[in-house]
């Protein structure tokens, strides 16, 4: 008798996160390197939606970062803008996504680039692979 959940699917990690309420809307949490905080009002911390978007760009820049130094480009630079387009009514969800990649390096061109950022969008990323389906996700690349 086969298991329902295929090999693919079949969970092989579990991560997790503990946050601990401090007081109003703020919540943090210890990780390497120092404290995160979260403040649902965004004045102590990045809002909880605003961390999704700074996850989101963390994620698919280390790909990047990854995937083209497996090409033997030389990056110099990488910055990930993330906007997001949420609902005005509760649940106040993301619509959509647009990243823009500003990217330099020794060797690199438009058709490498793309080629890094759809790999991340598309293969590798698990924060947006974690995000409803229904939600597009786009992106503009600068190589200035």
């Amino acid at each position: 008798h086969r298991d329902a959940v295929s090999q693919e699917t079949r969970p092989t990690e579990t991560k997790i996160a503990t946050l601990a309420w401090r007081r109003g809307m703020l919540f943090e949490t210890e990780a390497p390197g120092g404290t995160i905080r979260l403040d649902g009002k965004a004045r102590e911390g990045a809002s909880p939606v605003v961390a999704l978007l700074m996850a989101a760009a963390a994620c698919s820049g280390s790909d990047i970062v990854m995937i083209l130094e497996k090409m033997r480009i030389e990056l110099t630079e990488l910055s990930v803008e993330v906007q997001g387009l949420r609902r005005g009514e509760d649940p106040r969800r993301y619509l959509s996504l647009h990243f823009i990649y500003r990217i330099r390096g020794a060797g690199l061109d438009e058709q490498k680039a793309r080629r890094a950022i759809d790999l991340s969008l598309e293969k590798y990323c698990s924060v947006t692979a974690s995000l409803a389906a229904d939600i597009p996700v786009t992106y503009d690349v600068d190589l200035g």
